[in-house]
């Protein structure tokens, strides 16, 4: 007879369940203590411990020694390889088999030589099927190798995640056995976790909650763990719950598998490599178990080291591709910063990656993945549309700390209207595991209820995890359509974006950057990484640029594409969002730095070789090529090479894109200087005043400007009874993330670093050059040392800086108070420039306490501006009437030795009559960056000056000259312009090159049907609108024999 009903109460009746299933209390009678049966040990163990990261045909040559249970292995960042001999009782017959593994550090299982499956605690992988049911005729004895990093999934981090790694932490094998899985078991226990997860994520006001508990419970009362036999009964009452449908307006939820690997974070690159594998074998495993799985993978960088050094799973990543369930996304090499790199290094990182994934995978992402870096540049809407892609995935705006994002799907207008559909994971995560309470927030943080009913749902432990895992699968399967639920389907960032794109016309659009309102000390920190970002992306911009003027010009020249390919690489690796922003281990960070060494050396040896191929002429003495690589005529004073190893300045006119010859050394024979040379002249007091007839600079005896006039209208640019170039240090203790954030309370800290009066010293007597220099002791163990310099006919004062820095958690600025009152600065990004607040107004204001630009910032009235340059910072901000540039950080963690050192830096200040549009900011920023180059060439240099294009448009920037990645002759260049003032514009891009045929292209390099360019007079004719990027592909004309 069966049992009167009985009133439940809530709390008892739940936790009845909840011990049920507990891993930790009732193991000896409930179900999660039969999830296993029999077990056995291994057979045999025996390790090899390694300092290098040795592939399995050599390391399973090493000598072996006898291991056990227990013991210990390491230092971090060592490698320990275990034989593992094992031998199958045979009374286990018709069951599955597992090996069960439990260690420190991550794990990977080598079968028959190949990876079979990653091991990580942590990533809830703790054991590897060896036979889903043990046949006959199925070998009893087999060995296999567990190649364990010394290392946990986050690094090693003494004390605290973020910490330096401990260098000697020692990492244990605890479990190492052989056991009977109970499948059974597992189903019923993913049945009564989400039955608990429903009871308790829809809460006590629902009646289905209510429905899922009192299943639960009556499971528990049918369930004898100790008799399989009872099992079927309590499984049918969990499928008569699951099976009762929800309606048709449900929530869909598309999950997609997802393992976001760091390329480099508190690991070094090199386990990255081996994270990869470790993650990617486990998700192939589940491929191959569960057709209707799919995993989403990003970055190319990633996907080309398995391919080199995992040969066999990449063929089954490719053959899994093929049935549409390995699918890459993003297009980008490495998942870069959104903030920090150039406009053209954002482009290369879609060009490389969309080529690389067209090429491995048959075709081009369609989406941009981008979820865990540290804000997003206006631009990127349109360099994603002229990489073919129109949707955006991140969830990184769910970090915010002031201001919550008020939105999960949406349009993003960037700066020159171009949109793309934007999702952010409502769940605010893009590592979820399945269970209930994700799948409800999901739907109700959703911000566009009502606007939009589909949501993404990316799921499995990141950073070497391992990725999805059974368990999740089974979770969701499960809660496909389940009343009380939103609807579930295992799905495909297309299938979600899709869905999404049919039912878009309600969502609104968001205008302008996503700014992260946290990790501002990114900007920052790490100066030496910042200014090898800088460096090198000018170095590639002038190889690219050499070389494919000596293409053009020489039969003999061939472009070195192949050491370009792999130097811009090196440089995307490097910009990926944990190693560019400094937010990284000391290892990396010095990696880093070698790999930008190594850019400058190949890239000096490239300049000279083309620009030996652009001089080739008669034969004769060394001679010396000055080149300008931008693209409008230049004349600045240039520190020449001499006879004899000596240097001399020279004042040197270059046309745009060309070069001229070095002038001579002869007084005698030197033009004569149409500009008023530089006068300096030091007061009694100590003073000292520059002038060169544009601007005149008086800096006190401490060396600060006390004084900026434009000459020509006497307008005086520094604040009244205010003081310029003054530097600040601020104390810098954020609330956790050391090297990632400056808060808010910094600016309560602000003091003045004041110097010794007299200090002050004539450099550069005057001429073509002025100069002054002092030295300022910061603290009592940090100096810096400073030269203010004016060159005759130049617009700008520059402040060449030099510093040793030995701080903890000091933050350096230097700031300009402004005789300019404006609501708004301009803040130069990639391909153009946006404004910004300089008051707190809104919470929206203030948490742009501390933002980012590029090379420039200005702060104008109508009719007069300050502009503030600088040739390797990123960090600034203007509040108020005070221009302030971010120096120098002091972060602990993740590198205690960051930004400690030798520093050199050099920023400017531009005061300037009417917009900085007209009066050439943009321009001097870039002269700033790009100083012209004085090369020597093997014979006589050529005697008359030459260009090889000009823009007829201020307004219109040629940022770019390449040869075309596709053109297997090499005769087709490309060339990247746009439009830098906020303007409509029509231009004539005149070009000296022998060219065949001009078309438009996509940022891809390929050509527009419709975009045929006639060619008159040796001249193109352009359109631009407001900060619009072009691409033309121009075909060269077949070389003369």
């Amino acid at each position: 007879m069966a049992p009167a009903p009985a009133l439940k109460h809530w709390r008892t009746t739940l936790e009845r369940v909840e011990k049920f299933v507990s891993p930790r209390y009732f193991t000896d009678c409930n179900l999660r203590g039969r999830l296993f049966g029999d077990s056995c040990p291994v057979a045999a163990l025996a390790s090899f411990l390694t300092s290098e990261r040795l592939p399995y045909h050599e390391a399973i040559q090493q000598e072996f020694r006898p291991a056990q249970v227990g013991d210990s292995f390491g230092p971090t960042w060592w490698t320990c390889w275990f034989r593992v001999e094992l031998s199958i009782p045979e009374a286990w017959v018709g069951q599955e088999v597992h090996l069960c593994w439990e260690s420190d550090g991550e794990g990977l299982v080598w079968r028959n030589g190949e990876p079979v499956q990653g091991l990580t605690k942590e990533g809830e992988k703790t054991s590897y099927v060896l036979t889903e049911k043990l046949g006959d005729g199925d070998p009893r004895n087999l060995t296999l190798y567990v190649e364990v990093a010394c290392n946990a999934l986050l690094g090693a981090g003494k004390d605290s995640m973020i910490a330096p790694p401990d260098p000697d932490r020692m990492f244990k094998l605890s479990r190492a056995e052989l056991a009977v899985f109970r499948r059974d078991v597992h189903r019923l226990l993913v049945d009564l976790e989400l039955l608990l997860g429903i009871a308790k994520g829809l809460g006590q006001e629902s009646q289905r909650s209510f429905q899922a508990l009192y299943t639960a419970n009556h499971m528990v009362n049918v369930c004898d763990p100790t008799r399989p036999e009872t099992f079927p009964a309590a499984q049918a009452l969990a499928s008569k719950f699951f099976s009762q449908r929800g309606g048709e307006s449900q929530h869909t939820i598309h999950a997609t598998g997802h393992c976001h690997i760091d390329t480099a974070w508190l690991w070094p690159f090199k386990e990255t490599v081996r994270k990869c594998a470790r993650s990617w074998v486990t998700a192939v495993q589940l491929m191959e178990e569960n057709a209707d799985f799919i995993f989403a993978c990003s970055q190319a960088q990633q996907l080309e080291w398995v391919k080199s050094h995992y040969p066999g799973l990449y063929a089954r990543l490719q053959e899994f591709a093929c049935r549409g369930q390995f699918v890459p996304v993003g297009g980008t090499w490495v998942e870069m910063d959104g903030n920090l790199p150039s406009g053209e290094a954002m482009v290369r990182q879609f060009l490389q990656g969309q080529a690389f994934f067209l090429q491995e995978f048959g075709k081009t992402c369609s989406e941009f993945w981008l979820p865990d870096t540290f804000g997003y540049s206006a631009q990127l809407p349109q360099i994603m549309r002229g990489c073919g892609i129109t949707r955006f995935l991140t969830q990184k705006l769910s970090w915010n700390l002031v201001n919550s994002f008020p939105h999960h799907t949406f349009f993003w207008e960037g700066l020159d209207g171009s949109r793309v559909l934007v999702h952010f994971p409502p769940g605010d995560s893009y590592g979820m595991q399945g269970s209930v309470d994700e799948i409800l927030k999901t739907v109700t943080n959703n911000r566009d209820k009502g606007r939009a009913n589909h949501s993404a749902f990316l799921f499995g432990f990141g950073d070497g995890g391992g990725g999805p895992t059974q368990t999740m699968l089974d979770r969701l399967r499960r809660l496909r359509n389940t009343d009380g639920m939103p609807r579930v389907q295992l799905s495909s960032p297309d299938q979600l974006f899709s869905a999404l794109e049919k039912d878009a016309g309600q969502l609104c659009t968001w205008v302008g950057e996503l700014f992260l309102e946290l990790h501002n000390g990114t900007y920052t920190t790490h100066a030496q990484l910042k200014k090898g970002n800088r460096e090198c992306e000018q170095i590639l911009h002038d190889v690219e640029l050499l070389s494919a003027l000596a293409l053009a010009r020489s039969t003999q020249f061939l472009y070195p594409a192949a050491q370009l390919q792999k130097m811009w690489r090196i440089l995307l690796l490097n910009q990926f969002h944990d190693v560019l922003t400094g937010s990284c281990i000391q290892l990396v960070a010095e990696e880093a730095l070698s790999f930008y060494e190594d850019i400058r050396s190949r890239g000096t040896a490239l300049l000279g070789a083309a620009a030996a191929a652009l001089s080739a002429g008669e034969p004769g003495p060394e001679g010396l090529l000055v080149v300008n690589t931008l693209p409008w005529p230049r004349t600045e004073v240039l520190l020449l090479p001499r006879p004899g190893g000596t240097h001399s300045l020279a004042l040197v006119t270059v046309p745009g894109v060309g070069y001229a010859p070095a002038p001579s050394p002869n007084p005698s024979q030197a033009p004569s200087q149409p500009q008023q040379p530089v006068g300096v002249v030091q007061e009694s007091d100590g003073s000292v005043t520059l002038d060169n007839g544009i601007i005149r600079v008086k800096l006190d005896p401490l060396g600060r400007v006390t004084s900026l006039v434009l000459v020509a209208s006497g307008r005086e640019a520094i604040a009244q009874g205010a003081l310029g170039n003054q530097f600040v240090l601020f104390d810098d203790v954020p609330l956790f993330w050391d090297a990632w954030d400056v808060m808010d309370y910094h600016l309560e800290t602000r003091k003045p670093v004041l110097g010794q009066a007299g200090a002050l010293e004539v450099g550069a007597q005057g001429g073509l050059r002025g100069s002054a220099w002092f030295q300022l002791q910061i603290s009592p163990d940090s100096q810096l040392r400073q030269e203010v310099v004016l060159d005759v006919g130049c617009p700008y004062v520059r402040f060449h800086t030099e510093v040793h820095w030995h701080e903890a958690h000091k933050f350096l600025k230097v700031e300009f108070p402004a005789r300019v009152r404006s609501p708004q600065a301009t803040y130069e990004i990639q391909f153009g420039h946006l404004q910004r607040p300089t008051h707190y107004n809104t919470s929206w204001d203030w948490a742009r306490f501390e933002v980012w630009a590029h090379r420039w910032v200005d702060l104008s009235e109508h009719g007069f501006g300050l502009a503030l340059l600088n040739d390797c910072k990123y960090g600034a901000a203007v509040r108020g009437d005070v221009l302030s540039l971010s120096l120098l950080r002091a972060p602990k963690a993740p590198d205690a030795t960051a930004d400690m050192g030798h520093h050199e830096f050099t920023y400017a200040l531009m005061p300037h009559q009417g917009s900085f549009q007209d009066a050439g900011v943009i321009q001097a920023a870039y002269s700033l960056n790009f100083p012209l180059l004085a090369l020597r060439v093997p014979g006589p240099a050529p005697a008359t000056a030459w260009s090889a294009f000009s823009v007829s448009s201020p307004a219109v920037v040629l940022e770019t000259v390449k040869q075309a990645e596709r053109n297997p002759q090499g005769r087709t260049l490309v060339l990247r312009l746009y439009e830098a003032y906020g303007s409509r514009v029509d231009c004539w891009l005149h070009i000296l090159l022998p060219v065949q045929e001009a078309f438009l292209c996509d940022l891809l390099e390929q050509r527009d049907p419709a975009g045929y360019l006639p060619l008159r007079d040796s001249r193109v004719k352009l359109s631009f609108s407001p900060f619009q990027v072009r691409s033309l592909l121009l075909v060269l004309q077949p070389p003369r024999n």
